[in-house]
């Protein structure tokens, strides 16, 4: 998602001459789906931490729950991670190790084989980079490196959000076009594949989320395990002074097929970004604002 922090580095940038184009997306209709529905909200104790908890991520096997602290400029931005005693409580284990700097890393990810995806910005003016990998163990990452082939190479464009899917073999992330603005203008999902030791952008992302990206800000993508739900985030734009951000559920039949059309997840309630799903796809968990502190809450499937 986007951070505040990383804001505050772009507001160096001059104003870019990029306009925005107009999309108006013909929904995908996805034949045989039925809507999903849930229960109500319930939330979540991560015993010994008691601070901010936002971009959750709940590792593939359920066991390790990945997320990052405040991301405001007036903190420092960190990877932290716990492990899970049941669907409403883990157990905090502390900063994850190796990665860590005085600059922004947050919005964690990982597939089957431990391998870590997260963002940091850092080094973002020097290398127009924002996604970096290495691998998870035991609270610490190795050989951590830049996610090469994702980057559009243009100062103002960034990844701030991406997940890899399961299997390691697709990214699914996000285009973010920020000028001298607190917020991207604009936001979209995107696809990638693993070639090697790189990733490519997929030729048809465009058709793939064409019923999900729009004029608004769509970020904070989730997969199932296998593919075939996405979870997002859409914050509608004009801000205002209440903006509202809210969670978005898409299915399709197929890999091969776009997304459809997407629904929204009317049990939650407030201000909330950021899902991702338990380990058998039953229930998604999410940061949720609640009087000025971002809580984890926990949502499960009838």
């Amino acid at each position: 998602m986007f951070k505040n922090i990383l804001f505050a580095a772009l507001f160096a940038l001059a104003c870019l001459a990029c306009s925005k184009e107009s999309t108006n997306n013909t929904t995908q209709e996805t034949e045989n789906i039925v809507p999903i529905t849930f229960g109500s909200e319930q939330s979540v104790t991560v015993q010994g931490y008691d601070s901010d908890l936002m971009e959750p991520f709940l590792s593939r096997d359920g066991t390790i729950l990945l997320f990052n602290n405040l991301n405001q400029d007036i903190v420092n931005t960190d990877l932290h991670w716990a492990l899970k005693i049941d669907d409403t409580t883990f157990d905090y284990q502390g900063i994850i190790e190796g990665i860590n700097t005085p600059d922004l890393e947050a919005v964690a990810s990982m597939d089957l084989n431990n391998t870590l995806y997260y963002v940091y910005t850092g080094a973002y003016f020097e290398t127009l980079d924002a996604l970096y990998t290495g691998t998870f163990t035991t609270g610490m990452v190795q050989d951590s490196d830049v996610v090469s082939g994702i980057s559009r190479d243009e100062l103002g464009w960034i990844n701030f959000d991406a997940e890899i899917s399961a299997d390691g073999n697709t990214l699914y992330f996000v285009d973010g076009r920020f000028e001298q603005t607190s917020y991207p203008l604009e936001a979209n999902l995107v696809i990638a594949k693993k070639t090697g030791n790189s990733f490519a952008r997929e030729a048809n992302s465009e058709a793939i989320f064409e019923a999900i990206n729009t004029d608004h800000l769509e970020y904070a993508p989730a997969l199932s395990q296998n593919e075939l739900e996405i979870y997002f985030t859409r914050l509608t734009l004009p801000l205002g002074d209440n903006p509202e951000a809210k969670i978005y559920l898409s299915q399709r039949s197929s890999t091969d097929e776009p997304f459809g059309s997407p629904q929204l997840i009317p049990e939650i309630t407030g201000f909330v970004e950021g899902a991702t799903l338990n380990s058998d796809d039953t229930g998604i968990y999410y940061h949720k604002k609640v009087n000025d502190l971002f809580l984890l809450y926990y949502l499960e499937k009838e």
